[in-house]
């Protein structure tokens, strides 16, 4: 359908990705993509630390918030018709602009109890925001005025199946261009032009195909790649030409690979759902690229992605239970008693701050030693949203409203 590799041509490259200097929550998990953000250390407490901003209703969605220059972004599903994005001003709640277009579609009905509302997390950087829907409908718009700048409906304009979930992986902007996960396979798309580049890593398993998770980017033996996970196999893709440099093979019940993949150094860590966790050694040796798998264990993933600190992994389990794995051998330092279905994670050097899907916000000692939760408050009824932060300011998108706290 696509070119699999472009010839030889000068990319304009109207945009970059933000660096971590930065420190503007943007994307999916942050600056790094990895749940990480750099800033001064965070108060030791959340009661009387936590003052609500301003807050306002919505629709349901399950996109995460995203900021940039003072305006937060946030998407919802509207009378089961419409997919709407709104940027209100961070300072007071004030409506900036909308935009709408058809995108309603419901899930199986085994899968009713997650929604059917959009999932996908947008992303930003100055000149576009780009909004994946849940029928695999691309929109990049402006993110100063909300115009249209160009739209994809992949199943219409290409014949693409459409997911049976809805879309799910939210888009990565980097160097000019656009990488998602589709119906019909890892996308490259020219972020000024809408032009569609190259798609590969066509994904069948399951329903209708598709992806869970989403991509990001990890210098892996000195290559700056994709770091990708389809319903079947962990991948690095070359971004110019979409090649695939190594894949490895990951077993998941029904292809439910879900949470995203995390590199560290030359290492990938990922947790199957109803499968087991791995850690893959990545290298190549006279340009071939060779994977090793380093070790594995029983801690089975579900929707939650891990973060990693001070070499150890902190991951949300299936089974309900928060657990420390140290990267360097898989064993288990500690695994908490239940503390729900889902939780997003942020951390810093020192801490984790942990929304739960029943609107519990935990502030947790990143400590090998035992699982120990600073402190928490609750900050929604119903959140399946990643939560943002950036300095002192957290985002919280519930169900059913968006609410901004400051931290003093």
């Amino acid at each position: 359908m696509f070119p699999c590799r472009l010839p030889l041509f000068s990319l304009v490259s109207v945009m970059i990705a933000i660096s971590p200097a930065m420190a503007q929550w943007t994307q999916w998990r942050g600056p790094e993509r990895n749940g990480r953000v750099t800033s001064d250390a965070w108060p030791s407490k959340l009661n009387g630390a936590i003052q609500q901003r301003w807050t306002s209703k919505l629709g349901p969605s399950y996109s995460g918030p995203v900021m940039l220059d003072g305006t937060v972004f946030t998407t919802e599903t509207v009378d089961k018709q419409t997919e709407r994005v709104t940027a209100f001003s961070l300072a007071d709640g004030s409506v900036e602009w909308q935009h709408e277009w058809p995108g309603y579609m419901a899930v199986p009905f085994f899968a009713a109890a997650n929604g059917d509302w959009i999932r996908s997390t947008p992303a930003v950087v100055p000149g576009a925001l780009v909004i994946l829907g849940m029928r695999d409908v691309l929109v990049c718009l402006d993110p100063e005025s909300g115009n249209e700048q160009w739209k994809i409906d992949f199943p219409q304009q290409y014949g693409q199946p459409m997911q049976a979930f809805g879309a799910v992986c939210s888009p990565l902007i980097h160097d000019g261009a656009v990488f998602v996960q589709l119906g019909g396979g890892l996308t490259k798309v020219d972020l000024e032009t809408g032009e569609v580049q190259w798609q590969v890593l066509d994904d069948t398993a399951g329903m209708s195909g598709g992806a869970f998770s989403s991509p990001s980017l990890a210098t892996i033996d000195g290559q700056l790649q994709l770091l990708v996970q389809t319903r079947q196999e962990l991948c690095g893709v070359d971004l110019q030409s979409g090649a695939v440099y190594w894949r490895e093979a990951i077993e998941a019940f029904r292809g439910m690979n879900i949470l995203t993949p995390l590199a560290i150094g030359d290492t990938v860590f990922t947790a199957a759902h109803s499968g087991q966790s791995q850690l893959f050694g990545i290298d190549r040796a006279s340009s071939v690229w060779s994977v090793d798998e380093s070790w594995n264990q029983k801690s089975q993933g579900y929707m939650s992605s891990p973060v990693e600190v001070d070499g150890n992994i902190y991951l949300h389990a299936k089974s309900e239970r928060f657990q420390c794995i140290n990267s360097t051998d898989g064993s288990i330092e500690w695994t908490s008693r239940p503390v729900g279905k889902y939780w997003s994670m942020v951390h810093n050097d020192k801490s984790i701050l942990a929304l739960a899907s029943d609107g519990e916000l935990r502030l947790i000692d990143a400590s090998p030693e035992s699982f120990q939760v600073t402190d928490q408050i609750r900050v929604a009824d119903d959140s399946w949203a990643h939560l943002a932060i950036d300095g002192s300011t957290i985002v919280i998108r519930s169900l059913d409203a968006l609410s901004v706290y400051d931290w003093k």
